[in-house]
């Protein structure tokens, strides 16, 4: 486990997946972070790389081969090389094996860049095309907040703010495949009012959310989160069935349609990466 630390926050991040498993206010004395249980959902954070939720039939076809990858592809359950830079700082490294090759066909690394600075941790995504033709993928993130994260409040005082919409249209999943039927739900005040039947038929899917921030908040005290995301044209939100967690979601890919043709190529959100170049993204988590 590498453990980053300042004045306000105390982080934890585990090699396997390079996954954030805690995000402690030393102010606030709150962990911010979903604990992992099991019995809901094991994951606290995990890294979505080279896809972002499920292919059709699991598999995809490459220049007329087929792979198969599981849902949300294969980086969350592989051990990263960890580089401590200092108390506030730390890069995870995954790079190409004979092993990931035979899933997706690609030479690359993916770097993982954990920085606190005050109460802000920041998450900076990298990925180099490290081969001589032109990759294809999408990565996304999948971090789960308690809900409740204090122990005077439910989860019903909860809500998240937008910062830029005030009505979400948001795509169905149809067994983890997006569906295409859409639903709106009208904001209040920007506001979106947690309840645990929300998620009883899987996430909500955006496409075409404005904000670039969320907060989680509750009405019972002043305490919470702003997540702050820019350039990820998808978003998810999800809880397992009636956890005490929610996940925030930014993606840079989206799962198959019902009716996908499986052409990874063809493949809604597809980053697609010139040999030798780099591509990065990032998010914030801000904790008061």
């Amino acid at each position: 486990m590498t453990t980053l630390e300042n004045d306000f926050l105390k982080v934890e991040i585990a090699a396997k997946g390079a996954e954030l498993q805690a995000l402690f206010s030393k102010e606030t004395e709150i962990e911010y972070l979903w604990s992992g249980d099991a019995n809901f959902w094991a994951k606290h954070s995990p890294v979505l790389f080279p896809i972002v939720g499920a292919l059709n039939n699991d598999s995809y076809v490459y220049q007329d081969k087929t792979y198969h990858l599981p849902r949300h592809g294969f980086a969350r359950d592989h051990e990263f090389v960890v580089e401590k830079i200092s108390n506030t700082e730390a890069i995870f490294t995954l790079s190409d094996t004979e092993e990931t090759l035979k899933a997706f066909p690609f030479p690359f690394e993916l770097k993982l860049t954990y920085q606190i600075i005050d109460r802000k941790l920041n998450l900076n995504y990298s990925v180099t095309n490290k081969g001589s033709k032109k990759m294809l993928f999408s990565l996304g993130a999948h971090p789960a907040f308690a809900v409740p994260n204090t122990p005077d409040t439910k989860y019903e005082d909860y809500y998240l703010a937008f910062n830029d919409d005030e009505r979400l249209t948001y795509w169905k999943l149809k067994d983890g495949l997006v569906a295409d039927e859409t639903e709106t739900i009208e904001l209040n005040g920007h506001k979106l009012n947690l309840k645990h039947d929300l998620f009883y038929n899987d996430a909500l899917v955006f496409k075409t959310l404005q904000s670039n921030c969320i907060s989680l908040l509750n009405t019972k005290n002043d305490y919470g989160i702003h997540f702050h995301f820019d350039d990820f044209p998808f978003f998810g939100i999800w809880a397992a069935k009636d956890a005490p967690f929610v996940c925030l979601e930014p993606w840079c890919g989206v799962a198959d349609g019902v009716n996908h043709n499986q052409k990874l190529a063809h493949k809604e959100g597809i980053v697609k990466l010139d040999a030798g170049k780099s591509w990065a993204r990032c998010w914030e988590v801000e904790c008061f």
